[in-house]
């Protein structure tokens, strides 16, 4: 079932910009403070693209003994001299090919990889942080599976900016990263600013209506992997843990989620919570997929009927 996705009809009163470039930072100032998660998939994409590398160039050197090696004892024996040449010529070229284009196809989604989670994690929470409108009367605010505390610091840093008394809350389900997390935000100067906790997101260890702002940056879709990323079981997980942004949210609070693939499920059910002022960004390419930044404003009160969704292309 596709989603219908509504016109921006309105002029909206909380406009998500995206950021100036005095937000702009160099990539190793990240690297540096916040390292990266999944290093493990970083490396081993690049020991593959490496690998297949080794095996392009080793096919393009001895290209001659592999036609003869092909020809003579495995595939071709069959065949006439002049028939099982050419095949055997036309086997080593094809897997030569096939290797060399692997290998840069893999050199790519490991830049693309490192980018994602380094860069443009940082340029998107800038985003995120853009669509709240006034953070000087933001109280406290919630960064569900804050990880590397990347958006949690932007959120921090935009409540210091403000001359605000508020404090973010980053939740995460390791306690481990929670302490690494208070260290990243003591080296960003907004310590004070942050508290970290452990938690299960599909349960958050909160009241109703407590924040003014919830906020996350590529964590519900990992919520339920357990069972498969395409199981009904793992919907219903991620379903819950909207579900619990939306109930700890106080009304007229903003929240705010960047996420990968899942984006029109979340729209769904936004709406089916009565959920007002749903946006949804441009696709922006992230990890080797699609993400998209969707906010949305809970209301004052309980309204009838499906929510409006509209795209703004100003990200």
């Amino acid at each position: 079932m596709s989603l219908a996705i509504k016109p921006h009809l309105h002029h909206h009163n909380h406009r998500m910009q995206k950021p100036t470039s005095t937000n702009s930072r160099d990539w190793t100032q990240i690297y540096t403070i916040y390292g990266m998660e999944q290093w493990q998939t970083l490396l081993f994409l690049i020991f593959q693209a490496i690998l297949f590398s080794v095996l392009s160039i080793l096919f393009l050197l001895y290209f001659q003994p592999i036609c003869q090696f092909l020809d003579t004892f495995f595939l071709f024996t069959h065949t006439s001299s002049t028939g099982g040449g050419s095949a055997a010529r036309f086997a080593a070229g094809f897997t030569g090919c096939v290797t060399a284009l692997s290998a840069v196809c893999l050199f790519f989604a490991a830049g693309n990889f490192f980018y994602s989670a380094v860069g443009l994690h940082y340029e998107m929470a800038q985003r995120i942080v853009s669509c709240v409108n006034d953070w000087s009367t933001v109280k406290v605010a919630l960064d569900i599976g804050c990880g590397r505390g990347i958006l949690l610091n932007a959120v921090a840093t935009q409540l210091k900016k403000t001359g605000s008394s508020g404090r973010v809350v980053g939740l995460d389900r390791s306690k481990r990263t929670t302490l690494s997390t208070l260290r990243t935000a003591n080296m960003e100067g907004v310590g004070e600013y942050v508290t970290c906790r452990e938690g299960d997101v599909r349960s958050l260890p909160f009241g109703d209506n407590y924040f003014d702002v919830v906020v996350s940056a590529t964590f519900v879709h990992t919520v339920g992997k357990e069972y498969g990323h395409r199981t009904v079981e793992a919907a219903a997980e991620r379903m819950r843990v909207l579900g619990e942004m939306v109930r700890v949210l106080k009304p007229c609070g903003v929240g705010v989620l960047w996420d990968l693939l899942h984006v029109p499920e979340y729209v769904r059910r936004l709406q089916e919570l009565k959920m007002e002022d749903i946006r949804v960004s441009e696709r922006v390419t992230a990890f080797m997929v699609s993400s998209h930044i969707v906010s949305f404003r809970k209301p004052s009160q309980h309204i009838l009927g499906a929510g409006e969704v509209r795209l703004d292309w100003r990200f």
